[in-house]
């Protein structure tokens, strides 16, 4: 079984959805996991908004807009016109869900509903393409019936692998299966989702749950690169990545990867590969229990960080501080990215400031508190187990006068972490990439001659 997910930009249009459909031809069982149409999600959550603020008529206006957009779409990709009718018609369930919803107030509830009809109608229309036009067999599997969350908003392991089970089963000598991400029910029953990107996360989750050989990331670029190609010129796909590091690198801002989606195929040991559906002949980047020699493969860049800095005699020798300082971070639900300490003082970033002040006001308990707003982590990610690359000294003697706020080096051997002024965030990133990743290529290139 492989679990091959494809995103919005691989499912845009009419001519993607095509040529996805030629990608996913085999004889092997494969549950294919499709994202929302490029831009639909966006749409959605404008008309949410827009609900939100009463604004029904121009509501109204943006869904019927998005409506014909999907009835055009239904007629390209389906010309013969009875199939593309009948196809229209069952797209319009999901619409008149989104304008029922205008009849009333939106709740939290309702948005969520109007934000799952992306994935509804992408996997809709891609299903009947197959098994209209191409006559091929295929299965819709209902992720609403099996994706679930548990009272803490994480995935219920043990009752989406029950219920998969069950809505396979019926199915034995099928192995084709089209299905939603991103979307799912939480513990109370109700449609809700796994947060923007989720449907990576969907594709890992359906992997392990099906003990699935291979789980297959589809985007629009061709693997997990050194660094964000849309700032430095040059950059490259690593080809070997392990779950550790790929981990590292989702949650530090490398966008191809939703930061959770590598846990449950690292606890089930499933590769996973990123593909690129405009390139599929590119070998895309794997991700293992293997790691390779480089000591930093890749750089990601975590913006809309705040540094907060405690600063108090009573820190030195007293025993319970820091224990103090992270209850009032678990009191406000709000997770800490990045820590060093001395004697006096610590530093902390975090990157929701939901309760900013409220978390200021408490701080102030222990002693001086400042605040650095508009900060940029730089994940640097690679094999540092055994240290001995003299990765670090690279690493300062390609930032040259550049000024970092926290440095952290030790507490991971996959990271070295770097937290600066966003601001800087653009020349530090171009500043690694001479200093590391030209070098590599030039060393490389010497020992081939």
């Amino acid at each position: 079984m492989r679990i091959l997910k494809f995103g919005g930009t691989s499912v845009g249009s009419a001519a993607r959805m095509r040529s996805v459909a030629d990608l996913i031809q085999s004889s092997e069982p494969r549950i294919v996991v499709l994202s929302a149409m490029a831009g639909t999600t966006n749409s959605l959550v404008a008309i949410a908004k827009l609900l939100f603020e009463g604004e029904i008529q121009a509501a109204t206006s943006q869904t019927e807009i998005l409506r014909q957009h999907y009835m055009m779409v239904a007629r390209e990709l389906l010309p013969e016109p009875a199939i593309a009718e009948e196809a229209i018609s069952q797209l319009g369930t999901c619409f008149k869900t989104i304008f029922g919803l205008m009849r009333q107030p939106l709740s939290a509830s309702g948005e969520r509903v109007i934000l799952a009809q992306g994935e509804l109608l992408s996997t809709l229309l891609f299903h009947r393409y197959l098994t209209a036009i191409r006559g091929q067999e295929a299965v819709l599997l209902p992720a609403l019936e099996f994706m679930r969350l548990d009272a803490n908003d994480e995935p219920d392991d043990a009752y989406i692998r029950e219920h998969l089970t069950q809505q396979l089963a019926p199915h034995t000598a099928q192995a084709l299966f089209i299905t939603q991400g991103y979307i799912c029910r939480n513990a109370k029953g109700d449609i809700d989702n796994l947060k923007r990107g989720g449907s990576d996360y969907s594709a890992s989750l359906i992997g392990a749950a099906a003990g699935a050989d291979e789980i297959q990331i589809w985007t629009d670029i061709d693997g997990l690169h050194n660094n964000d190609p849309r700032v430095v010129e040059g950059t490259y796909p690593i080809r070997e990545l392990s779950f550790d590091e790929a981990a590292e690198l989702a949650y530090f801002g490398a966008k191809i990867l939703h930061p959770s989606s590598v846990l449950p195929a690292r606890q089930y040991n499933i590769p996973v590969r990123l593909l690129n559906t405009m390139q599929p002949e590119a070998p895309g980047t794997l991700i293992s229990s293997k790691t390779g020699s480089e000591a930093i493969k890749a750089v990601a860049a975590k913006d809309g960080l705040v540094a907060i800095k405690i600063k108090s005699s009573r820190m030195l020798l007293a025993h319970g501080f820091l224990r103090s300082v992270f209850e009032v971070f678990e009191r406000y639900r709000t997770p800490i990215d990045m820590i060093t300490t001395s004697e006096v003082a610590v530093s902390l970033t975090i990157d929701d400031a939901t309760h900013l002040t409220e978390i200021l006001a408490e701080l102030r308990d222990f002693g001086s508190v400042e605040i650095d707003e508009n900060q940029t982590i730089i994940c640097l990610v690679g094999n540092l187990i055994q240290e001995n690359h003299g990765s670090a000294r690279l690493v300062f003697n390609a930032l040259g006068d550049i000024p970092l706020r926290m440095i952290s080096y030790g507490g991971s051997p996959n990271n070295i972490s770097l937290l600066v002024n966003t601001a800087d965030k653009m020349r530090t990133l171009k500043a690694l990439n001479a200093g590391l990743f030209q070098r590599q290529i030039f060393h490389s290139d010497a020992s081939d001659d």
